[in-house]
């Protein structure tokens, strides 16, 4: 069993319970497959197994790779003897009463989360934004950020690692390395789409860093747009084809709902890189007071994740607090980059998914 303790799991499995008080869990209780709500260690079986009966422990694996035909076991399931069935689902409760009471609620889970990290053996991946600021003001390790050398995130970490106080070591990005690392993305991940692949590099680029330098554990800020309120699209909803719920509270829901299929990946990556990954923003004390926020406090006007950095100022100057950031694949030119890589090697814009083909390329 990866993540929580056994014990706590088999409670949850018991009362249904889809956010118990622990950071996710993944694996074998007692001859039964379980994976959290969420999603948070990745799990998967071989295709061929029948859903009839129990997986022998060659038929299922944390680890892809160690499986002939692999697919991913769904957030939220468990499978015994009587197949796979859906045992949790996020939960819908009202929301807060009050303004003061939300943010209150929401700055207690995230300090408590972030405060109970171990710090042994630990680095955190910093962009500069209020998400990975949030780690670095209360946990005393060394900051790591990815990009090429104009690019926004190494700036913004180097400013914000100033207004902190502390430093900040710049994984500089190369040609050379996004070429060498995009197989190796490519085959721990088993995606080669774009978009995956853009999205894992300067994470996975960190992890290597981080590895040679000595670390064995990465914290990062992920689950903090999804939860509250940082996608354009979850702002704009309902206009926004790209969600089909008609509130913002709603649309936070919808993009809650992709963390099982993204965190498979960043996990797979960092992991093959040579890291494990820690998100106390991701644990289910957060998800809980996330998931209670009224449409306001997630988008207010021009401003986004507006609970999230209300709290955020009992630990952050607020130029820290306030700033917008990129995606780290934007952020960090690393998607740039990987197109103009591809165009190099032939594969123009013209061509149908041009990225993505370049990606298989490297590997063959």
């Amino acid at each position: 069993m990866q993540g929580a303790d056994p014990s706590v799991v088999a409670d949850a499995l018991d009362s249904g319970d889809p956010l118990p008080g622990t950071g996710g869990f993944a694996g074998d209780l007692d001859g039964t497959l379980v994976r959290d709500v969420l999603g948070r260690y990745p799990l998967f079986v071989e295709r061929a197994a029948s859903d009839d009966e129990r997986l022998d422990p060659e038929q299922w694996s944390h680890d892809p790779t160690a499986l002939a035909d692999p697919q991913s076991f769904p957030a939220g399931h468990v499978r015994d003897g009587d197949g796979t069935r859906r045992r949790w689902t996020l939960p819908s409760p009202d929301p807060f009463g009050d303004r003061e009471t939300a943010i209150e609620a929401v700055r207690t889970a995230i300090e408590d989360s972030v405060d109970a990290v171990d710090t042994d053996g630990l680095a955190i991946a910093f962009s500069g934004g209020v998400d990975s600021a949030l780690l670095a003001a209360r946990i005393d390790v060394p900051l790591y950020v990815a990009g090429f050398p104009d690019s926004h995130d190494v700036a913004a970490a180097r400013s914000a690692a100033d207004l902190l106080g502390t430093d900040v070591r710049v994984v500089e990005l190369t040609h050379d390395a996004i070429e060498r690392a995009v197989p190796e993305i490519a085959r721990a991940t088993g995606r080669t789409n774009a978009m995956d692949v853009q999205i894992a590099l300067p994470l996975s680029l960190v992890a290597e860093r981080v590895a040679a330098d000595g670390f064995d554990r990465l914290a990062l800020g992920q689950g903090a747009d999804e939860l509250f309120g940082g996608y354009a699209k979850v702002a704009k909803a309902p206009e926004d084809p790209r969600v089909e719920a008609n509130t913002v509270r709603g649309a936070q829901r919808e993009v809650v709902a992709t963390l099982p299929d993204q965190l498979e990946r960043d996990v797979l990556a960092l992991r093959a890189a040579g890291v494990e990954p820690v998100t106390p923003l991701l644990h289910d004390r957060v998800v809980a007071a996330a998931l209670r926020l009224d449409g306001d406090l997630l988008v207010d006007g021009e401003t986004r994740k507006v609970a999230l950095r209300a709290a955020a100022r009992h630990s952050l100057p607020e130029a820290v607090a306030t700033r917008d950031k990129k995606a780290a694949q934007y952020g960090s030119l690393a998607a740039r980059e990987l197109d103009r890589l591809a165009r190099q090697a032939g594969y123009k814009r013209r061509m149908d998914d041009h990225v993505t083909q370049y990606v298989e390329s490297l590997l063959d």
